[in-house]
């Protein structure tokens, strides 16, 4: 009872927003997000600039992470409707949102900036999601705690009796990053011999988190060496002008490739200015904000990147990546599995 009347209250607060922006004659876009990117992200910036531009009203509406969004704006399609006009997030949900059919068509001719969208992204375009920004998985350590020379050269070293306790990972059914991780270990060990890679790897793992926040917290405080992170930790720290303490490193090279996409929501009576948002977002100015904010690489080549992501964000020479579709088919059945294997620990 109190999380429907905590919803309705929420679709109330959207509504009593878009109802002021239509009576001072503006159109109103609601953007549904992820919390993180309007708590710390380039949210605010995008707002005043887009805004500004268009005079329009932007709305950005997280309801936590992006998986909780995702299943917000499922919610409310399936009671009706719903007040987003765009959803933005990580997209190995992207199965999981074309069984609802809830994307109108990329119209290339209504977002110039497409054209700088790499080519290898284009079977997104044909479910309706634009990408706009990605990263990869791989491993961040403490290095007032480890030496470089004592980390696992690989994955499957990770196993090995010196890391036992060592590693914090986050939990696949409650986390994007420890979705990421499992997905990893498929693509690495295969439908075979991943969970035997799981097995072996249970000594190794202090606890397992609910997501990244908690993973993080612990290695911060000094509870383990060694945790599932970004390629580019490292260089979130050099932009904050911190102590490069807390090392991003690819083992073996490696690390899960993870995409960010936008999807102008069927239904929508905004597809126009949708359409200027989705531009607006790939331009090389705002695309230059994600490496300072998001802390994730620009899918627009053009954009401008800060020397020191440049110099620390790691690029994986050996990325890994399952088909999207491979996942939604299987995602389920894979958790399940994961968690019968995890929960006897």
């Amino acid at each position: 009872m109190m999380k429907m009347k905590r919803r309705r209250f929420a679709l109330l607060l959207v509504g009593l927003l878009v109802l002021g922006a239509v009576a001072q004659g503006k159109e109103t876009l609601v953007v549904y997000t992820y919390d993180s990117f309007v708590s710390w992200g380039p949210a605010a910036r995008i707002e005043t600039g887009f805004e500004a531009q268009y005079d329009c009203d932007l709305q950005f509406v997280a309801a936590g992470g992006a998986k909780a969004t995702l299943s917000r704006l499922l919610a409310e399609r399936e009671a009706g409707e719903t007040p987003a006009d765009l959803f933005m997030g990580e997209l190995n949900d992207l199965p999981r949102i074309t069984a609802y059919d809830l994307f109108l068509p990329v119209d290339p001719t209504g977002i110039p900036n497409l054209k700088a969208v790499p080519d290898e992204y284009s079977s997104l375009l044909a479910v309706g999601l634009v990408p706009y920004e990605y990263g990869y998985i791989t491993l961040t350590y403490d290095s007032n705690r480890m030496d470089p020379n004592d980390l696992p050269p690989d994955l499957a070293s990770l196993t090995a009796p010196q890391y036992a306790d060592k590693l914090v990972c986050e939990d696949p059914r409650t986390s994007s990053t420890g979705f990421s991780f499992l997905l990893w270990t498929i693509a690495e060990f295969g439908e075979d011999g991943y969970l035997d890679f799981w097995r072996r790897l249970d000594p190794s793992i202090l606890t397992v988190t609910q997501g990244w926040s908690a993973a993080w917290s612990l290695l911060t405080h000094g509870e383990a060496p060694l945790m599932v992170s970004y390629s580019t930790d490292t260089a979130y720290a050099a932009l904050c002008g911190d102590e490069l303490r807390y090392r991003a490193y690819a083992p073996g090279g490696e690390g899960y490739r993870t995409v960010y996409g936008i999807g102008i929501v069927n239904g929508t009576h905004h597809r126009r200015l949708a359409e200027a948002f989705i531009d607006f977002l790939l331009s090389p100015k705002v695309q230059g904000l994600l490496p300072g904010t998001e802390v994730m690489f620009p899918i627009n080549p053009d954009a401008p990147v800060p020397p020191e992501f440049a110099e620390y964000a790691i690029v994986p020479t050996h990325p890994l990546f399952l088909p999207l579709a491979e996942v939604g088919k299987k995602a389920e059945g894979w958790l399940d599995a994961w968690a019968r294997v995890m929960t006897r620990r």
